[in-house]
């Protein structure tokens, strides 16, 4: 009787033991599962991001492919005008300050 109550020790022992192994090992799947799926949203937006950057390129292509878009990047560029064209600056309107007298105790506390 001794005997069988030292192998059912022994059995639910081990498998203890192999039950720990066998959690550890699907707690490792579990964390590498998660992170393959962080990278693949990661992979997913990068993808998106370079998408939208061809398309825009591509338009960019497009335009410089006509005369006017090819003028207007030189000029953009290299800050040139054709020959009688002229400078044209536009200056914000000045913004009018108020002006008004001091009272006499601003007066007094400016002269300390």
């Amino acid at each position: 009787m001794r005997a069988n109550q030292w192998q059912r020790g022994i059995l639910i022992g081990v498998l203890l033991l192999v039950l720990f192994w066998l959690v550890s090992l699907i707690w490792g799947l579990a964390g590498k599962a998660q992170i393959a799926v962080s990278q693949a949203t990661d992979a997913k937006r990068q993808y998106q991001a370079l998408e939208a950057r061809k398309s825009a390129l591509a338009a960019s292509l497009a335009a410089l492919d006509t005369s006017r878009g090819r003028d207007a990047a030189i000029r953009t560029a290299f800050g040139v005008a054709r020959p009688g064209e002229e400078v044209i600056v536009v200056v914000p309107p000045a913004t009018a300050t108020p002006t008004t007298t001091p009272s006499w105790w601003e007066k007094v506390l400016n002269w300390f």
